[in-house]
Parts: structure tokens; C-alpha cells; sequence
């Protein structure tokens, strides 16, 4: 899946990022719910307006669950680690697993807004895949 190199520029990049990591969740996550309104459906009860309360602390805990699981790349603690997650979001939030592709999506753009010429494309690449693992990972459970 990924190199022993891109496993290294991926924990350089999100622990890089963890600082941050309320500001880019939240606007990845707003980028998710404006460009695919109907990602909102499962989160109708909070405010998703931009720099609420509810996007900032969601946003965070995405970003810091995605940092935490590049130092657990291609090992069994990955799934182990994720494997709360995916319960969590198959049986409680019952989100679909197609939104996880979108997510990933809108986080790729925010990164690639947010590092500018840092986000190389080879990061870009690494990191498109590791969130594609990520996300089926998170998925496993819905099926």
C-alpha cells in the first residue's frame, strides 16, 4: 500500500498539521457540507455554520483521529485503533460509507489551500491514499 517514505512524510505532514487541526477539520468539513449538501442529513441537530462550536470540535477530532493514524500505518493497530470508529459510524451515526470518499476529497483540496507548494504531489499522492485506506477502514463495519 504505502512505502516506508510515504509513511514517513505522512507523520511529518499531519504532525505538521495537528497544531492546526481545528481550523483545517472545520473547513474541510464545510467544504463537504456546501459542496454535497446532503452529507449534512447526519448531522441536522448541530450547527454547521462556518467557525461554530460544533464544526471546530468535529473538525479537530477528525484531524487529530487522521494524524494519530499515520503512526499505526500497515500495522494491525491501524484497524484495531479505527475499529471504535467504525462501529461508531455504522451503527450509531449510520453514515453512509460513500461520504468518507467526499470527506477525503474535501480534504485534499483544503490541504492542498492551506500548505500551498508544500503539499507536493507526492504528499499529495501518499496522503490520497493513506485517507482511501482510512475510509475503508471506517467502512468495514456498515457493510
Amino acid at each position: 500500500m504505502l512505502s516506508a517514505r510515504e509513511r514517513e512524510l505522512l507523520i511529518e505532514l499531519w504532525d505538521r498539521l495537528t497544531p492546526a487541526a481545528e481550523h483545517i477539520g472545520s473547513e474541510a468539513l464545510l467544504r463537504m457540507f456546501t459542496t454535497f449538501p446532503k452529507t449534512k442529513t447526519y448531522f441536522a441537530h448541530l450547527d454547521l455554520s462556518a467557525r461554530s462550536e460544533h464544526l471546530r470540535s468535529i473538525g479537530k477530532r477528525i484531524v487529530e483521529a487522521i494524524a494519530e493514524g499515520t503512526r499505526h500505518i500497515g500495522t494491525a493497530q491501524f484497524t484495531a485503533n479505527l475499529s471504535y470508529l467504525s462501529r461508531f459510524h455504522a451503527y450509531q451515526l449510520r453514515i453512509h460509507p460513500t461520504n468518507f470518499k467526499l470527506f477525503n476529497h474535501c480534504m485534499l483540496v483544503t490541504l492542498a489551500c492551506y500548505l500551498g507548494e508544500d503539499f507536493s504531489p507526492r504528499a499529495h499522492a501518499a496522503t490520497d491514499k493513506y485517507l482511501s485506506a482510512y475510509a475503508a477502514v471506517l467502512a468495514e463495519k456498515f457493510r
